[in-house]
């Protein structure tokens, strides 16, 4: 079945605060979707975002992004007045430390009116919204517990790496713990109470959009940052030293977008630790994010196969090498567990007829982006005259240009090229691109919606290999109007890819 959808992590929903929320912006921009004929929205990892504001260096690898809570939602339960909403300059770039703030404004009224479960001016709602917290902190204990404690001494070591914090902690003592659970009670409680609104709002947003044939593609990032309660609570699934400190990261080599390559930093995983645990700890992490979305794309999937390896004390990754990973034995036991789940593999980057075997023999479909495709080579296989079948065909990706910087920065020779590829003119080259990659054999076609949009390289969503900067592009309010939806609408009619509900 031909379907296609759009990029947008909700962090670029436009909206009243200083970030895009899970409130009613969420749902016009799944009410657009469904106006557009769209069968899929597609998302960034939702978990808390640590270093570098990035999704893919989360603080947890099972939590959400309490950034993403809306406020006005929060009005509605009852659990805020309206006046505990500061006013927020709204621009189409994110201030993170901002939108930290504006949070942190609006989320401790609601904790201390919910903790007090007083009843207010919506007759007792406190009480009731109590009852389902108190149920849902039971049923996460098995993670929530450890991630809220770790959350509260990240703040109160101010956000040290917990390899830094006194070793009994560092190390897990079961006094130091308790004493810590004691002590930070409340700090803890409040965590608990930002995930549980997270989980509760993402929830009805998926509802929201199923109900109108939107399915959601999710992100499931390979490795989890060090500073993480992943890392904390389970050293003995990372190649870490006595002290907790990695003796080798992960990266990849120098490639498309570095000549040094990519140092990415992340703990490499003890992978015969995790066999002998029956791979649990993934089991848990495909769970957890299939409560969320209902297909998962699984980032550097060719890291399963084999991954590069670079000594922790080298700066750059040129001298890394390669090792095998696990391969299909994850999956098997995710498979076993979980049954028959929709994986969508990230097979970009240098890829092995290895990694192509692994991915095949899974059934799982891969990538392939058009920018990669269109010029030179006319070989490549993410040229849209060779895109197959069995794959998800993207114009660019969160870590491409957008179609238009991409055209724009590229030179006269390459440009006529692309030009050529498209049989196309060039004077609306991310619509081109759009409708080539729509029209490719391709089961289903993605465009990040700042290529829908026509903007240019000033918002894009990530540089790989800068480390500031990136993540902060957010679509204008009203970016989006009937025209791109009809446009949208009847491209993809055209191309066969329309769903009939």
């Amino acid at each position: 079945m031909r379907s296609s959808g759009i990029l947008l992590h909700p962090s670029s929903l436009a909206g009243r605060g200083p970030i895009g929320t899970l409130g009613s912006e969420a749902r016009a921009w799944v009410d657009f979707l469904h106006q557009a004929g769209q069968s899929w929205w597609q998302i960034l990892p939702l978990g808390p975002t640590g270093y570098g504001d990035s999704p893919y260096m989360s603080t947890s690898s099972l939590a959400g992004n309490p950034l993403l809570i809306d406020p006005w939602e929060l009005v509605a339960e009852g659990l805020i007045d309206v006046g505990s909403i500061p006013t927020a300059s709204v621009g189409t770039t994110i201030d993170w430390a901002a939108a930290r703030a504006w949070n942190e404004a609006f989320l401790a009224p609601a904790w201390e009116r919910l903790r007090a479960a007083k009843a207010d001016w919506q007759g007792g709602s406190c009480e009731r919204v109590r009852a389902e917290f108190d149920a849902w902190v039971q049923a996460q204990r098995h993670w929530l517990d450890d991630f809220a404690l770790f959350t509260a001494l990240l703040d109160r070591f101010q956000g040290a790496l917990w390899t830094t914090w006194p070793a009994a902690l560092r190390d897990r003592h079961d006094d130091a713990l308790r004493q810590m659970h004691t002590e930070l009670a409340d700090a803890i409680g409040r965590i608990q109470f930002e995930q549980f609104v997270f989980d509760r709002q993402w929830r009805a947003i998926r509802t929201y959009a199923n109900e109108r044939h939107i399915g959601l593609i999710g992100d499931i990032p390979i490795f989890v940052s060090w500073n993480s309660a992943d890392v904390w609570c389970n050293p003995g699934l990372f190649l870490l030293d006595d002290s907790g400190t990695p003796t080798v990261v992960a990266g990849v080599p120098p490639d498309y977008f570095s000549p040094t390559g990519q140092r990415w930093g992340n703990p490499l995983y003890r992978w015969p630790a995790h066999a002998e645990q029956g791979y649990s700890w993934w089991i848990k992490r495909f769970e957890a994010t299939f409560q969320w979305v209902d297909c998962v794309r699984v980032d550097h999937f060719r890291g399963f196969e084999a991954y590069w390896e670079i000594q922790a004390s080298a700066e750059t990754a040129v001298d890394g090498h390669w090792v095998k990973g696990p391969g299909r034995d994850v999956f098997d036991h995710v498979n076993r567990s979980l049954g028959h789940v929709d994986i969508i593999a990230e097979d970009l980057g240098i890829i092995t007829p290895e990694v192509e075997a692994l991915r095949d023999s899974l059934g799982y479909p891969g990538m392939k982006v058009l920018h990669f495709g269109l010029g030179e080579d006319m070989t490549s296989p993410h040229a849209p005259h060779n895109v197959q079948r069995r794959c998800v065909v993207y114009t660019g990706t969160h870590d491409n240009n957008t179609t238009v910087g991409w055209y724009t920065e590229s030179t006269e020779h390459e440009r006529h090229l692309i030009r050529v590829a498209l049989a196309s003119p060039g004077h609306d080259i991310s619509w081109e691109v759009m409708r080539a990659a729509w029209h490719t054999v391709a089961e289903r076609a993605v465009a990040p919606a700042q290529d829908l949009l026509r903007l240019g390289a000033g918002c894009r969503m990530n540089t790989p290999g800068v480390a500031e900067g990136n993540w902060a592009w957010r679509m204008a309010t009203g970016a989006f109007t009937s025209g791109h939806a009809h446009d949208l609408r009847s491209l993809t009619a055209e191309a066969g890819r329309l769903q009939h509900h």
